[in-house]
């Protein structure tokens, strides 16, 4: 149940989602580092964009490969943070090729710790 005092607050968190190269996760994972930002969810993923895939050769027979294997990095941050923290992100992990991958950003409602009940950007 979400109080009146918190569904009254504005909100000033922000998610980061973060699809990058896979061998540059420890690269941004240590700019992030250097800056403040540790916490973070990280995961394996497939997928494609305008790099729509490659095409390989295996035994004399071609095929594409159209997903390809991305990781997909997810921090939860203050809004003041945000914009260092999509600079970091961007500055780690570029590569100028196709494929470098992309950052969405989105409000996040609401924040629970759950060891401490602590709600909002405390919580973060």
């Amino acid at each position: 149940m979400v109080s009146n005092e918190r569904s009254n607050k504005k909100n000033n968190i922000k998610r980061v989602v973060a699809i990058i190269r896979p061998q540059k996760l420890s690269d941004v994972k240590d700019a992030l580092a250097e800056i403040g930002c540790d916490g973070m969810n990280v995961n394996e993923v497939k997928g494609r964009g305008r790099q729509l895939g490659i095409k390989e050769r295996y035994r004399g027979s071609s095929y594409c490969v159209d997903l390809l294997p991305k990781t997909r990095i997810e921090i939860i941050v203050n809004e003041k943070d945000l914009d260092k923290i999509i600079k970091t992100i961007v500055d780690s992990a570029k590569t100028d090729e196709i494929g470098d991958g992309k950052i969405f950003v989105s409000s996040v409602e609401e924040v629970i710790r759950v060891r401490t009940g602590e709600t909002g950007e405390t919580a973060i």
